[in-house]
C-alpha cells in the first residue's frame, strides 16, 4: 500500500497538482490532490478507495493521472485511497472494522472526520465522481444523486463503459430499483441514518454526484478500464 500511496504522490506532482496530507490511517497518509485551472472552469471532484476490498478505483486514478486526464478542462479535487488500511488488509472496512462509507452523518473514524473537515476548505463542485466496486453485480452500473435535475451524465457516462464491460440491467440493483444501469435514489436524506460518501456529498457540496460501481467478477485490467471510462466521458460532457 506504501508503494501504491507513493506512485499516486509522485504521479500527481508531475501532473501539476498540489498534493496535500490531510490525515493518516495506521501509519498510511490520507492524500488529497489539486488541482486549480484559472478562468471558468467546471469544479471535479473524484474519489477512490474507500471500501479496502475494491482495488480497481485507486489505480484508476492512477492511470488517469499519469495518462494526463486530468487536465485543463477542470479545476481538480481529487481523494485517491479513502481507506489505505482497508486498501493495504483487502478488507471492505478500515482497520477498526467500520465501513466508512456510513461514516458520513454521525461520524466515528478518524478518516472520515479528517476527509469532511478537508471537505468543510473546499469550494462547491460541479460534479462529483466516487469510484466503487461491486462484488455481487453482473456488470456495470451507478447511481446518481441529481436533486436539481440537471442534465444527466449517466448515458453518457454507460455509453462509454458499454465498450469495455457490460451493463448491469436489472430491474433492481442492490437492492434497490434500478433503470438500464442507473439507480436514483429518492427520498429525504435526513431520514436516512448512516450516510454514505455520495449523499453527504450531495447535501453539502454539489448538485450532481455519481458513484460508479465496476462489477468485481471481472478481471482487474478490465474494471480498471469500466472506471477510467466513465470518469473520461463524465469528463468529456459536464
Amino acid at each position: 500500500m506504501h508503494e501504491l500511496i507513493s506512485k499516486i504522490e509522485s504521479a500527481g506532482a508531475s501532473a501539476g497538482f498540489r498534493v496535500e496530507r490531510y490525515g493518516e490511517a495506521g501509519g498510511y497518509p490520507l492524500l488529497a490532490l489539486t488541482r486549480r485551472t484559472p478562468g471558468p472552469r467546471p469544479r471535479i471532484y473524484v474519489s477512490a478507495g474507500i471500501h479496502g476490498d475494491e482495488p480497481a478505483a485507486p489505480v484508476a486514478i492512477l492511470e488517469m493521472l499519469r495518462a494526463g486526464v486530468f487536465d485543463g478542462r477542470a479545476t481538480w479535487f481529487v481523494c485517491p485511497a479513502l481507506n489505505p488500511t482497508g486498501l493495504a488488509a483487502g478488507t471492505r472496512e478500515n482497520a477498526g472494522g467500520l465501513d466508512l462509507n456510513r461514516d458520513y452523518r454521525s461520524t466515528r473514524s478518524p478518516e472520515i472526520a479528517a476527509h469532511v473537515a478537508w471537505l468543510q476548505g473546499q469550494p462547491s463542485f460541479d460534479l462529483t465522481l466516487a469510484l466503487h466496486e461491486d462484488w455481487e453485480s453482473t456488470g456495470f452500473y451507478l447511481y446518481e444523486q441529481n436533486p436539481r435535475d440537471r442534465p444527466s451524465l449517466a448515458p453518457l457516462m454507460l455509453g462509454a463503459v458499454s465498450r469495455e464491460c457490460p451493463i448491469d440491467r436489472s430491474p433492481v440493483i442492490d437492492g434497490r430499483e434500478a433503470q438500464d444501469g442507473v439507480i436514483r435514489p429518492l427520498g429525504d436524506p435526513f431520514g436516512r441514518e448512516l450516510w454514505p460518501e455520495s449523499l453527504y456529498l450531495r447535501v453539502n457540496h454539489t448538485s450532481l454526484a455519481y458513484t460508479l460501481e465496476s462489477p468485481s467478477a471481472f478481471p482487474l485490467p478490465q474494471r480498471i478500464r469500466a472506471l477510467r471510462a466513465a470518469v473520461e466521458s463524465a469528463i468529456a460532457g459536464v
